[in-house]
């Protein structure tokens, strides 16, 4: 059976994952990392400590460094991979849900099992990056994984 490859995007192949032990890969990928993930923080609301947690703690002064200059970064392949689950999450979302419940949903309290009550982004944050990848994982599972 052929296997069917992404469509090209001009610069990226997508016949393999990057290599993000790789500074010139990281290097390359960060500035539009950055960007897309303040865009999608702008769209859920979030609050700076909120975006700051996601990304792991970073310090305010880093964080608005990498507000100011996104394409003078070379991100760690840790922020890479949390960017990377944010922007899964993201899209899951929005094919989940209706644009208003998609961009809100992480901020609302939630009763189910995984979150007690408590907002996902409070869950994610508070646990880390497996937070986040068990967050991505059930919405991957709520869509069937398309």
């Amino acid at each position: 059976m052929a296997t069917t490859l992404a469509p090209p995007i001009a610069g990226y192949s997508f016949d393999r994952a990057p290599d993000l032990t790789d500074p010139a890969v990281r290097e390359e990928l960060s500035g539009s990392a950055i960007k897309g993930f303040l865009r999608i923080a702008e769209k859920w609301g979030l609050t700076e400590f909120h975006s700051r947690g996601l990304l792991g703690g970073i310090a305010s002064s880093t964080f608005h460094a990498w507000k100011s200059r996104p394409g003078q970064q070379r991100l760690t392949q840790d922020t890479l991979l949390r960017i990377s689950l944010v922007i899964g999450i993201y899209k899951a979302l929005h094919i989940c849900f209706g644009q208003e419940l998609a961009d809100r949903w992480v901020t609302l309290g939630n009763r189910g099992s995984l979150f007690a009550g408590d907002a996902p982004i409070d869950y994610m944050i508070r646990q880390g990056q497996p937070g986040m990848l068990q967050v991505r994982r059930m919405l991957d599972a709520w869509r069937g994984g398309r």
